[in-house]
């Protein structure tokens, strides 16, 4: 399928750039300032230039295209940025703040390789502990098979590498959407709370 036809196909989709409506423009604009327009602009662009190449190639070419754009977004922690400790943004919030953390780098970067076609159960969010911070982070982490060595795309060390590359991190637990809509236990009750939040904002914006 051409990228044109999935974009067209995944317009009305919470968190992906073809559901930013100009009321939605206007509200980050009076939120975030008026420079929020360019931004959300410019995001949109940026998706609605990704070349069509075939399969093996487009997806690895996506995830270097989307790592690279996304990691120019300044890292501010959430208390600074959004006044609390924890705080998942939406894509759009990401973009208009042009700003927010290890979460938020991975949310944008699942949502906008979901929103190019690539499969969800090739994606994992993925909590780990990083030697180089010295605390908990969180990554973005793709399969092309179920059991493959991950390529780990990251805020902090901005090659993509597969994971047993990164022996500053050691994994914790993995998501994507269907499982955190699913999850139990005690390890996913963050995870699912979190998420289920974060789909509520999803789903106002798609409808603003």
């Amino acid at each position: 399928m051409l990228l044109a036809a999935v974009l067209a196909a995944a317009a009305a989709q919470p968190g992906f750039s073809t559901s930013i409506s100009a009321a939605l423009v206007d509200h980050y604009a009076l939120r975030f300032g008026q420079e929020a327009r360019a931004r959300l602009r410019d995001w949109q662009g940026f998706m609605q230039a990704r070349p069509a190449e075939a399969q093996a190639e487009r997806e690895l070419l996506r995830l270097a295209g989307v790592n690279d754009y996304f990691n120019r977004i300044r890292f501010v922690p959430d208390v600074q940025h959004w006044g609390t400790h924890d705080y998942w943004a939406t894509p759009a919030e990401f973009f208009a703040s042009y700003g927010g953390d290890c979460e938020d780098f991975a949310i944008a970067k699942y949502f906008a390789l979901k929103e190019l076609g690539v499969p969800t159960t090739r994606l994992r969010i993925t909590y780990v502990t990083s030697s180089l911070i010295r605390e908990a982070h969180m990554v973005l982490a793709y399969y092309p098979t179920p059991e493959a060595d991950p390529l780990i795309l990251d805020n902090l060390d901005t090659r993509i590498r597969p994971a047993s590359q990164r022996p500053d991190l050691v994994p914790v637990y993995g998501f994507n959407e269907e499982d955190a809509l699913t999850a139990g236990g005690r390890r996913a009750v963050h995870q699912v709370r979190r998420w289920r939040d974060l789909a509520v904002r999803l789903e106002r914006e798609a409808g603003t």
